[in-house]
């Protein structure tokens, strides 16, 4: 063969509409409101896309535990300013579903029952395994299923939280209780080692640039969960949610769960002077 000249026996060459399979990805927008309502393409688009980036976010905190498991501060940082990165996008995406009149939305809504949101399993995956283990979100998955199985999974292995705190000790922190894992509540003894961390930052300047990564990550995701339930107000007021849920006010009290409660009262104690440390083990002063 001529070179430069393909046979007709040689494979085809890669294409971009191939290698992204968009032909099967544009054929998944399937309408349930008969006769079909505009605004729903939207919806369906804005939720497959928070999936897609769902996906990524974890690929992505996965390889951020890994690298904190391995005790590679620097690398763990870089991946994590990427899902930074992503969790902006998730925020700011709210506002193209904003566009949506609640007369726009109030044509197909009804034909949405049973589904919810709140049965999105990737993001429960991302919940886990940034430090928020509950067992009961297990109920809204049948037995057996793929969903329940990737989550039980998550509920069985380490955290970012669990992570960073064992890179801590690795690093000369006192942060572990002797049951060997983060306490779910807030000890005096670890405030006061993340306060002497932030204290110390010049000389552990890796471990506090993740810690502010971290806290970053975690108010980044209570950002996207407001700006979602207000977009849910806006939307249907107090209705209750297409999946039996109380709607807003459901959502309204996952605003202030976060992932990193010991990264935010640290806050409470620090000053600048050196009775940072010893005004966090002995209960501070929120006066």
């Amino acid at each position: 063969m001529a070179f430069g000249l393909r046979s007709n026996d040689d494979p085809p060459r890669l294409s971009y509409g191939g290698y992204l399979k968009i032909s099967e990805l544009t054929s998944l927008q399937r309408l349930e409101s008969d006769p079909p309502q505009h605004d729903e393409m939207l919806f369906i688009i804005i939720h497959q896309v928070y999936e897609l980036w769902f996906k990524e976010l974890l690929h992505e905190v996965d390889s951020v535990l890994a690298l904190l498991l391995r005790k590679e501060a620097l690398g763990a940082h870089r991946l994590l300013r990427r899902c930074l990165e992503i969790e902006q996008v998730l925020v700011t995406q709210v506002a193209v579903l904003e566009t949506m009149t609640p007369m726009d939305f109030l044509t197909f809504r009804d034909n949405l029952m049973p589904a919810s949101g709140f049965q999105s399993a990737q993001f429960r995956e991302i919940e886990i395994v940034s430090g928020l283990k509950e067992a009961r979100v297990l109920d809204h998955y049948a037995e057996g299923s793929a969903e329940r199985k990737r989550l039980e999974l998550r509920l069985s292995q380490p955290t970012l939280q669990d992570a960073f705190y064992e890179l801590l000790t690795a690093r000369g922190f006192n942060v572990i209780p002797e049951n060997g894992s983060p306490a779910r509540e807030s000890a005096p003894e670890q405030i006061a080692e993340l306060v002497r961390l932030y204290e110390q930052a010049n000389k552990h300047y890796d471990l506090f640039m993740l810690a502010e990564a971290l806290i970053e990550y975690d108010e980044l995701i209570l950002l996207w969960r407001l700006r979602h339930v207000k977009m849910v107000e806006r939307m249907i007021g107090s209705k209750t949610g297409t999946g039996g849920s109380d709607g807003a006010a459901y959502l309204n009290k996952t605003v202030e769960r976060r992932f990193f409660p010991d990264l935010w009262e640290l806050r409470t104690y620090l000053s600048n002077k050196s009775g940072g440390c010893e005004d966090a083990q002995n209960g501070g002063s929120h006066g």
